[in-house]
C-alpha cells in the first residue's frame, strides 16, 4: 500500500523581506499600460525571489496591499490588478465557487468502487486540492470558508457572490444537528469576512486526528471498514459519541446567519450539498431547503439496476427516479454525478445509457460530473480487477465513448467536470490524464462533431454587444411537466445568460407551490462583479436577469398560473425582492395576476 506522506500547514506570504524587489515589481506595473502577459513576466524575470524563483501574482497583490506604489499612489487595489491582468477562470462563470468539506464520517453505501481514505470523507481522497484544504483547516466549515476566501481575494478574485459547495460522503446521513451547524459556520465566515472581521482563532470544531490514522486500507482485504475505524476514531475523539458537543446550532441560529447575509458584503448566491437517492424524501428535500440551498449533487451512477447490483451500490433506478422528481419539484438545480467503465457494464452499454440520461424525461439533469470508473487500491474493486472480472477500458475505447457523450450533452445542461482529482500515484489502473476533456473534445472535432453543453458555449470574457443578443425558449418535458430552457445568446451561439423555468403539470408536494409556476434558476454569465457594480461589455448588470424573468412571468401566466415562485439563494433574496418577488417561508413569490 502507498504510504501517506505528513503535509505541512501552508504558511502565509510575509512580504516585508521581499519589499524592494516587490516595489520595484509594483512600480513598473503600475507606471505601465497595457502589458501584456509576456511584458508582465519580463518584469518578474528582472526582479526574482530571493534571487532565483518567481513571485506569484498572488504575492505581487500582497505586496501592493503591504507597500503601495511609490510611482503611482492614485492607483487603487482594483486598478492594479485590473493591469496585472489576472483573468480569473473560476469566476468567469459569474460567481466565485467556495468548496468546503465534511468531516469524514460513516457512510450508508458499501459501493465497491469508492476509495476507502479513513481519512477523509467517503468517497475522496487525501491528494485532492480540495480535501487538502480541508484537511488543513481541521475540517472546520469556518475556517475552510474563511481562508478560502482569503485565498481568492489575494488572487484579485472577487468575493461579493459566492457559491458555496459543501461535498464529503452523503450528506443527508449527518445528524440534522451537524447540518445545520456546519451551514451556519459556513454563513459566519461569509458574513465576518466581509465585515473584515476574523474569528479564525474561535473556530469551534473539536479537532480530530484524522492524520494519525493509518494508511488507507487494502480493498483486496479489508480487515475492518470505513464505517468501522472511522466511527471508533470519532468515539474515542468524542467520548463515545460520533460528533462533539460544539458542532451542533439551532434553526434559529442559522436562520439569524442567513438574515445578516442577506446584505452582506459577501453573499451566499447558492448553496450545493451531496447526497444519494435513496436518502431523498420530502422531509429531507424540506430540510435541504431549510438549510438555504439551492442545488443538490446527487450520484446515480448507472441507470441499470444490474450494473449497480454488481457495484453494490444499495439502491436502484426507481430511487434515482423518485429522487430527481421530489428535488426537481422542490425547484432544485440537479448536479448529477454519472461513472462508466462500472463493473459489469461495457463501452457500448454505457453508450446507451448516458444516451438514456437525456432521453428519458425523469432524469434530464441540468449539470452532470461523469467520472469514468479508476481503480483506488483502497477500494474493494481492486479483488474484482485481480480475479479478472473488470478491467480499465482502453485510451482509445475511453475517449471515444466520452467524445459521443460530449456529442449528446444537450444544450441545456452543463458538464462540469469529466475526471476526478485523483493524483495519478493514487490510481491504480485507469485514466490518468488530466485534460481527458480537452483530448475527447478533440476526437470529437476530428470526426465531424461539437460540443454544445452550457460550458463549452459559456461567454467568459469574449466581448459582445447586447444588442445583437437573441433570446430563445428550448422546451423540453421532465417528470413533472414542461421545462423552459430560455437563454441570451450570441450569433456565435456564445450563451450570455439563461432561466429554466418548471410549468408542473399538477400541483407540487410543497403547500407552498400548490398553485405556482418555479423558477429554478437564473444565471448571468460573465467576469463575477462585486454586487452593484458595472462593467463596459460586459454580461452582468446588463438588466438581462431581468428580462429573463419577465419573459417567464409571461409564459406562466399563458399557461394558466396565478404564481411564479423562484427557490431563491440567501444572498440573492434582496434582488428577487427588486423585481417584485415577496417572501414566503422558503420561496419567493410575484403574483400574475392584478389584485
Amino acid at each position: 500500500m502507498r504510504e501517506s506522506t505528513v503535509r505541512r500547514p501552508r504558511k502565509e506570504f510575509d512580504p516585508t523581506p521581499h519589499r524592494r524587489e516587490l516595489v520595484a515589481i509594483i512600480d513598473e506595473i503600475a507606471a505601465g499600460s497595457d502589458l501584456d502577459a509576456r511584458a508582465i513576466d519580463q518584469i518578474l524575470k528582472k526582479y526574482p525571489r530571493g534571487g532565483t524563483g518567481f513571485f506569484s501574482r498572488s504575492e505581487i497583490i500582497a505586496g501592493f496591499r503591504k507597500f503601495g506604489s511609490t510611482r503611482e499612489r492614485d492607483l487603487d487595489e482594483e486598478g492594479f490588478v485590473e493591469r496585472l491582468r489576472l483573468r480569473p477562470v473560476r469566476t468567469l462563470s459569474g460567481v466565485t465557487p467556495v468548496t468546503v468539506l465534511t468531516k469524514p464520517y460513516p457512510c450508508p453505501g458499501k459501493c465497491i468502487f469508492c476509495p476507502n481514505d479513513v481519512r477523509m470523507p467517503k468517497s475522496y481522497l487525501s491528494d485532492e486540492p480540495g480535501a487538502q484544504r480541508a484537511e488543513d483547516n481541521r475540517f472546520d466549515p469556518y475556517l475552510q470558508t474563511w481562508n478560502r476566501l482569503r485565498a481568492y481575494q489575494s488572487m484579485g478574485h472577487p468575493v461579493a457572490k459566492v457559491e458555496l459547495i459543501v461535498l464529503g460522503g452523503t450528506w443527508s446521513f449527518h445528524p440534522e444537528a451537524y447540518q445545520v451547524w456546519f451551514a451556519k459556520r459556513c454563513f459566519d465566515a461569509l458574513n465576518d469576512f466581509g465585515k473584515g472581521v476574523d474569528r479564525r482563532a474561535e473556530a469551534g470544531a473539536a479537532p480530530v486526528r484524522f492524520r494519525e490514522l493509518p494508511s488507507r486500507l487494502d480493498g483486496r482485504a479489508l480487515e475492518a471498514s470505513y464505517n468501522q475505524i472511522v466511527s471508533g476514531l470519532l468515539r474515542d475523539a468524542h467520548g463515545s459519541e460520533l460528533l462533539h458537543s460544539s458542532e451542533s446550532a439551532t434553526w434559529a441560529e442559522l436562520e439569524a446567519a442567513h438574515l445578516v447575509n442577506e446584505t452582506a458584503a459577501c453573499r451566499s448566491v447558492g448553496l450545493v450539498v451531496e447526497t444519494r437517492p435513496d436518502q431523498i424524501s420530502p422531509e429531507e428535500v424540506r430540510r435541504i431547503r431549510r438549510l438555504g440551498a439551492t442545488k443538490v449533487q446527487i450520484g446515480l451512477q448507472s441507470l441499470s439496476d444490474r450494473v449497480l447490483e454488481a457495484n453494490r451500490r444499495g439502491c436502484d433506478v426507481a430511487a434515482s427516479r423518485r429522487a430527481l422528481r421530489l428535488l426537481r419539484g422542490a425547484g432544485f438545480k440537479l448536479h448529477v454525478h454519472w461513472m462508466p467503465n462500472l463493473l459489469g457494464s461495457s463501452a457500448e452499454q454505457d453508450a446507451d445509457d448516458y444516451a438514456r440520461l437525456f432521453d428519458d424525461p425523469d432524469f434530464r439533469p441540468d449539470e452532470l460530473k461523469l467520472y469514468p470508473c479508476s481503480l483506488i487500491e483502497s477500494a474493494e474493486l481492486m479483488g474484482n480487477y485481480e480475479r479478472g472480472e473488470w478491467r480499465p477500458y482502453g485510451h482509445d475505447e475511453l475517449v471515444d465513448l466520452l467524445a459521443g457523450c460530449l456529442e449528446r450533452t444537450p444544450s441545456y445542461c452543463r458538464l462540469t467536470r469529466v475526471i476526478r482529482d485523483f493524483s495519478s500515484r493514487d490510481i491504480v489502473v485507469g485514466n490518468q490524464l488530466t485534460n481527458l476533456r480537452e483530448v475527447a473534445e478533440d476526437r470529437l472535432r476530428a470526426r465531424g462533431g461539437s460540443c454544445r453543453d452550457i460550458r463549452a458555449r459559456e461567454i467568459r470574457d469574449v466581448e459582445f454587444s447586447a444588442e445583437a443578443l437573441a433570446l430563445s425558449d428550448q422546451v423540453y418535458r421532465t417528470s413533472i411537466g414542461d421545462e423552459h430552457f430560455l437563454e441570451f445568446a450570441t450569433a456565435e451561439d456564445r450563451l450570455v445568460a439563461f432561466l429554466r423555468l418548471s410549468l408542473p403539470d399538477s400541483p407540487l408536494p410543497d403547500p407552498e407551490l400548490r398553485n405556482s409556476a418555479l423558477i429554478r434558476e437564473v444565471h448571468v454569465y460573465g467576469d463575477s462583479l462585486g454586487l452593484g457594480r458595472r462593467t463596459e461589455g460586459g454580461a452582468q448588470h446588463m438588466g438581462l436577469g431581468k428580462r429573463l424573468i419577465d419573459r417567464a412571468a409571461e409564459l406562466a401566466r399563458a399557461a394558466g398560473f396565478e404564481d411564479l415562485a423562484v427557490i431563491s439563494a440567501v444572498g440573492t433574496r434582496v434582488y428577487y425582492r427588486s423585481h417584485g418577488f415577496t417572501d414566503g417561508d422558503y420561496y419567493q413569490h410575484r403574483p400574475l395576476i392584478a389584485a
